[in-house]
């Protein structure tokens, strides 16, 4: 039976009751060709020994044909349905995910790994469509054609249907229950070990200049290899029980044929007679001992996969308890299976504000609370430039989130008020852009019109002008309508850094948070662009603006010199302990 997450996630997955009938019950008409297929051929086989005339055979022999044929149509039929309602489903489960983490709290959704993102909405949202290829769907096929086997059995024998449900039991049954069991620590562990090879080969691929720089690219890919080395161990583990339990399935198929041929032979000594006599065990034909020989061979195609879909459905059911948690944490309700980004959607506020920071420390929820003991005290008028300086694991990335409402405070509070001293939300009117953020694979204008919607041809070419990319667009055969192919793979580390300075650009909301928005400059231009950010000029952000910037690069001090308006932060790392 299905475990309450698995059964939750199929929901989420959108299933339709007629679409996995439809799969189903093709799989049961190849299941039950086959079935027929060998009791017919049985008959066949048997009855042709006998010599009779050749028309006599004539029908069971185009059946054999048909049943041949409707055996292939109806296995290669159920193939398309079942992967085209799984692939369907995965489809839907992905967009949903993504959908809920939109919609969700933005303070879990930047807390996210990008390794355990990739894990769940990829192998995980994949297993959990495999349990309906390889578990649910088998499961189903076995089921009816056990007992139907079972009831052709009890026609030629009861003793024999007896000797044959209790085989298919333990082989369909018994054996994929204990593989399951057995395998789910293994599974478990195979999944964990997944986790860090992916983290650490996610960390691998997005810092490799830092890590290079730090001598850590090698312990980092060390990490890796360690970590697949004990996923592949565990999944020997694995095979081990599957192994053993699939021994269940032969050694069934051989009691279940020992136990017919000893009917068959107690019933060989009695006075052939009708099929009736034969169920009470008066008599046998010919015909009738092929089928107690070969109806089993049959039946036991079905349940054959069965210990495989056991130990799929715990995989899948595991895979459906981290899906499930990542949606349930995104607190949103998603007992329909779909969440709605528009519901929460923001207007944002585009006029002059102030913060005020009274006693703020901030911090990830599991984490210390970061900043000065007695808390952070400051207040930002329309015009004014923050700087956020420090070492990496300082906390000033996570201030920059709190800054901006995508995490809450830990202690004290942020107040923005609009010029009327009214309080203003504090997500309406900021915006935070990150170091890494994202670019997408369609064209630069719409690349830039995430960050405003409404903003016109004239006011984006402004926008690349200002951040030092004009001639680059007036390089591009097609302008705006240049498809970045690839997203950040179509730009270089510069320009796809200025491509995010100019969303910021282009974004109405009255605080900017910029986080590294130099990084992948050359030292000469990351200077100017700090210049023109935080200088006394100040252009490329109007004085209605405030701007906090996160950096790291060694001339902001000498640049925030000569801007009054421009306050330097310096933090240092937490302590241990």
């Amino acid at each position: 039976m299905m475990e309450a997450p698995l059964r939750r996630a199929f929901a989420f997955l959108g299933l339709r009751g007629r679409p996995l009938v439809k799969s189903i019950l093709l799989g049961v008409g190849g299941a039950l060709s086959a079935l027929g297929l060998a009791a017919l051929s049985a008959w066949l086989i048997t009855r042709a020994w006998q010599m009779p005339p050749v028309l006599y055979l004539s029908v069971a022999i185009t059946a054999v044909r048909a049943l041949g044929i409707s055996r292939g149509v109806f296995r290669y039929l159920e193939r398309l349905a079942t992967h085209d309602l799984a692939l369907g489903a995965m489809a839907t489960a992905r967009e949903r995910v993504y959908r809920t983490l939109a919609a969700g709290s933005p303070a879990y959704s930047v807390s996210l790994r990008r390794a355990e993102l990739l894990g769940r909405t990829g192998d995980d949202i994949d297993e959990i469509g495999n349990a309906l290829i390889r578990g649910v769907i088998p499961i189903a096929v076995g089921a009816v054609t056990s007992v139907a086997a079972v009831v052709i059995m009890a026609l030629v024998s009861w003793w024999a249907a007896a000797v044959l449900a209790v085989a298919l039991i333990v082989s369909g049954l018994l054996a994929p229950a204990m593989a399951a069991r057995g395998s789910a620590r293994t599974i478990a562990d195979s999944a964990a070990a997944n986790d860090r090879a992916a983290d650490a080969a996610v960390t691998a691929l997005w810092h490799a200049p830092e890590l290079t720089v730090a001598r850590r690219r090698g312990a980092v890919l060390d990490i890796a290899r360690r970590s697949e080395a004990e996923a592949l161990a565990a999944t020997d583990r694995g095979l081990r029980y599957e192994a053993a339990a699939s021994a269940a399935t032969p050694l069934s198929l051989g009691a279940s044929l020992v136990a017919a041929c000893l009917i068959g032979v107690h019933l060989a000594s009695q006075v052939p007679g009708s099929l009736a006599d034969v169920a009470s065990g008066e008599g046998l034909t010919p015909m009738i001992l092929g089928v107690l020989i070969l109806l089993p061979l049959s039946a036991f195609e079905s349940t054959g996969p069965l210990t495989e879909a056991g130990i799929q459905l715990e995989r899948s059911r595991q895979s459906a308890r981290r899906v499930m948690s990542l949606v349930d944490r995104a607190g949103v309700d998603v007992a329909d299976g779909d969440a709605d980004p528009d519901a929460t959607d923001r207007t944002i506020y585009d006029g002059p504000v102030t913060i005020q920071m009274a006693g703020l420390r901030w911090g990830w929820p599991a984490g210390p609370p970061l900043g000065p003991a007695g808390g952070l005290d400051l207040r930002l008028s329309p015009g004014d430039r923050w700087v956020i300086v420090g070492p990496s694991g300082a906390g000033k990335t996570t201030l920059g989130l709190t800054l901006t409402g995508l995490l809450a405070p830990r202690v004290g509070h942020v107040d923005i008020r609009d010029q009327n001293g009214d309080a203003v939300d504090v997500r309406s009117s900021t915006c935070y852009f990150a170091e890494e953020g994202h670019l997408f694979s369609t064209t630069l204008r719409e690349n830039l019109l995430v960050a405003r919607g409404d903003a016109t041809d004239e006011e984006l070419v402004a926008a690349l002008g200002a951040v030092g990319l004009r001639s680059w667009l007036d390089g591009l055969a097609d302008g705006l309508d240049t498809d970045l192919v690839g997203g950040a793979a179509a730009v270089s580390g510069g320009q796809r850094r200025r491509l995010l300075l100019a969303r910021a650009v282009l974004h109405p909301a009255p605080v900017v948070v910029l986080d590294e928005p130099t990084e992948h400059l050359d030292a000469d231009d990351s200077a100017a662009m700090l210049q023109r950010i935080l200088g006394r000029s100040g252009d490329l952000f109007d004085s209605r603006r405030i701007v906090v910037v996160i950096t790291h690069h060694p001339a902001v001090q000498q640049i925030s010199t000569g801007n009054p308006r421009c306050a330097v932060f310096g933090m240092v790392p937490p302590q241990a302990g």
